[in-house]
């Protein structure tokens, strides 16, 4: 048994044939997915899924590369939307300067209120970091001495030194098909050095399929894949390694055990 903890359901990828899709993740021992809403405006989408789906639970926030296009969330309407039984998390939201860094001040301000938001609701903050390692590490810090706040570094992919932050504030670092391709062994040595009651296992689907599927369109039924990349790496059978991401996810996503 294994949980993808980051997938897009409501992404058109999926729109012929979702209800196969998440069956064939139950087939392969996906007992849990998180859907992520990354624009606010289509919450009502996405939470239509997760009450659709048993299996399925979802969060919401607005996506950094979306934070100077979108409505800027508020705290308020980010916990109103906590109030459904599916939700459980808040994100996703971060920092990202590989493409949007002109926006960059926009972003932090968005990542703010959702970690606001996280510290009312007592649900993890979901947070995307791409190329802006210094500025995510510098505000996570600042934040938590202000009040703590649980989270999970998705997709995770960054440098060591945000990684090491991250571990010692107390969050999780997830893995994805990422961590599986050939050129990532330090992606790899980052996960290797963390305590394994801090890691996750997600595909981020439609996106970053693991081989053999690698080039296609991802879904959550791959999970299997990236938490056998991750057994190796922790130099476990599989079913270890799939029970302790699932009681991590457990422990962290506490709203959906």
């Amino acid at each position: 048994m294994i949980v993808d903890s980051h997938c897009h359901l409501d992404f058109p990828d999926f729109d012929a044939e979702r209800p196969a899709v998440i069956q064939r993740a139950v087939d392969a021992g996906v007992t849990k997915m998180v859907t992520i809403c990354t624009k606010l405006r289509l919450e009502p989408q996405v939470r239509a899924i997760a009450e659709s789906f048993d299996p399925v639970f979802y969060a919401a926030g607005t996506h950094p590369m979306s934070a100077a296009d979108e409505p800027m969330a508020t705290v308020d309407q980010l916990v109103r939307l906590a109030a459904h039984p599916k939700f459980v998390g808040i994100g996703e939201t971060g920092l990202d300067y590989h493409y949007t860094a002109d926006s960059a001040e926009v972003q932090k301000q968005s990542l703010r209120i959702h970690i606001e938001a996280a510290r009312q609701t007592g649900l993890p903050l979901i947070i995307h970091a791409r190329a802006a390692d210094d500025d995510m590490a510098a505000i996570l810090t600042d934040e938590y001495a202000n009040g703590a706040f649980d989270c999970v570094m998705h997709c995770y992919s960054s440098g060591a030194d945000l990684a090491k932050t991250a571990i010692d504030l107390g969050f999780y670092l997830s893995m994805s098909g990422i961590a599986t391709f050939p050129k990532s062994q330090q992606v790899r040595d980052i996960f290797a050095a963390a305590p394994l009651d801090r890691v996750l296992v997600e595909t981020d689907s439609p996106y970053l399929a693991p081989p053999p599927y690698r080039g296609k369109r991802n879904e959550p039924s791959y999970t299997v894949h990236t938490a056998q990349v991750g057994a190796d790496v922790f130099g476990l059978p599989y079913e270890d390694f799939a029970r302790a991401t699932t009681d991590n996810f457990h422990r962290l996503f506490a709203k959906a055990a």
